[in-house]
């Protein structure tokens, strides 16, 4: 079975997405983004975390309002959040 025919290429491609956002646009080292850190270890509080939001609704054209996400998630945790809304 292919990449794409087990929707990882997708969820790849997210986290690739929201990988090149933390670093270009919070300055994040790239070697600190795995997906058990908790994004608070990523320097990322509650207004930084509504400023990726956004960044990430205007890059992957999706809705992230009604996504419930604290400090204390994981990049993990992100990712499969966004992969949802992506997919669906």
């Amino acid at each position: 079975m292919s990449e794409s025919e087990t929707g990882t290429s997708v969820e790849t491609g997210t986290s690739a997405e929201i990988r090149t956002l933390l670093v270009t646009k919070f300055g994040t080292d790239p070697d600190a983004i795995r997906p058990d850190v908790p994004l608070h270890r990523l320097r990322l509080d509650s207004l930084a975390l509504e400023e990726l939001r956004l960044h990430i609704e205007d890059r992957l054209d999706v809705d992230l309002e009604d996504t419930a996400l604290t400090s204390r998630d994981t990049v993990g945790r992100l990712v499969e959040v966004v992969h949802a809304k992506v997919s669906a």
